[in-house]
């Protein structure tokens, strides 16, 4: 952990979605590698799961940075947006779940592979696993590369704790913060939920983070 530590501390901590920024674990290695490995890919299509606050908005940027890729979000498709598309070898399309135009997901399936462009998905689970209504969706969504994020580890855990911290300029000792991962829900969401607990209380409250402050959070 002393090397995690020392390494942490020497990054630039304004909040950002640059590659050297990105802390690699076993829990996430299986989608940042398939990222890195660009363009060669098995399928032209790649769909990375995991839970909100997981690391999967970071991932497409750095596929966005790497590939010059259009970004979408779901809640924003509609058929204006094939003319973007055409324009476009790479296509992000993040939040795949806010999106309920089935027709038109399948038509960009389509045009990803009549135009041998590359997709990112971002989702929450599978998308394999969504009961889509439409029977073509279905099959088109079981014909790509899957990479699925873990809950974090130890080391993970250390990382997003320690960065957090320090993104928002809060001191605190390594001995809390390994008290804090051998407590917490392994759950990136519950992480966030955690942080901006504690970043209230030294913000607003005024009150030190101490371990009595961090056992009446957890």
């Amino acid at each position: 952990m002393s090397e995690l530590n020392q390494l942490l501390l020497e990054l630039d901590y304004k909040t950002n979605f640059n590659e050297h920024d990105f802390y690699l674990s076993k829990s996430n290695s299986n989608a940042y590698n398939l990222i890195n490995c660009w363009p060669n890919w098995d399928k032209k299509i790649l769909n990375i799961a995991g839970e909100k606050f997981s690391g999967k908005s970071h991932l497409a940027n750095i596929f966005r940075s790497k590939s010059k890729a259009f970004l979408i979000k779901g809640d924003k498709i509609d058929n204006s947006i094939f003319k973007s598309l055409k324009l476009h070898e790479s296509i992000i399309i993040d939040d795949f779940e806010e999106c309920k135009e089935e027709e038109i997901l399948y038509s960009i399936f389509n045009l990803i592979d009549q135009d041998s462009k590359y997709l990112l998905i971002n989702s929450l689970k599978p998308i394999n696993e969504i009961e889509f209504k439409l029977p073509d969706l279905v099959s088109r969504s079981k014909n790509c590369l899957y990479a699925e994020i873990e809950n974090p580890d130890d080391e993970l855990l250390f990382a997003i704790i320690l960065k957090n911290f320090s993104d928002r300029q809060i001191k605190i000792e390594k001995k809390i913060i390994n008290f804090i991962i051998n407590r917490i829900d392994r759950s990136y969401r519950k992480i966030d939920e955690f942080i901006y607990k504690i970043d209230e209380l030294s913000l607003k409250k005024k009150k030190p983070i101490n371990l009595k402050t961090i056992k009446e959070i957890l």
